[in-house]
């Protein structure tokens, strides 16, 4: 039976057993899309804004539903560079409309052919890892990550 879902569930009870339900990145952004639980249980979304990973999309008295996001390759950059350069690297990757976060020190973009060929333009080092890529968070120094989120698309 298919559970329609409308938006995350906003009391969820903590106190229940987690049965995670791993997703891409792109299903995340959607607003239109299925999955089925490893148990078998079918959801369809029809949302007003996107989800985000470790919300709570259903809950039934045994247990509650939870959306975990896949890891994908990634590759990190290191900003150990000049105000400067660290800003033309940024301004790079968003004139190629390439999706970017930051952690303190370092870039972070989706492994794709364009972003390695940018890098070897630019003849920048990178090393690759699988990670949970959320582009849009941005952190400077020992400061928290800011979002700007889904609606901050070009």
């Amino acid at each position: 039976m298919l559970t329609l879902v409308s938006a995350a569930v906003t009391d969820p009870d903590f106190a229940l057993p987690v049965e995670d339900i791993v997703v891409e990145r792109r299903d995340l952004a959607r607003r239109r899309w299925r999955v089925a639980a490893v148990d078998g249980q079918e959801f369809g979304f029809e949302l007003a804004r996107p989800l985000q990973p470790g919300d709570t999309i259903a809950q039934s008295g045994d247990k509650r539903y939870v959306l975990r996001q896949r890891p994908e390759p990634v590759l990190f950059v290191s900003l150990e560079l000049a105000a400067s350069a660290a800003a033309g690297l940024g301004w790079a990757f968003g004139n190629m409309h390439l999706e970017a976060s930051t952690e303190p020190g370092r870039l972070i973009v989706a492994d794709t052919p364009a972003a390695r060929q940018l890098l070897a333009r630019l003849g920048l080092a990178f090393t690759t890892e699988t990670y949970v890529f959320r582009p849009g968070r941005f952190a400077r120094g020992t400061l928290p990550a800011h979002e700007l989120g889904p609606s901050h698309q070009h």
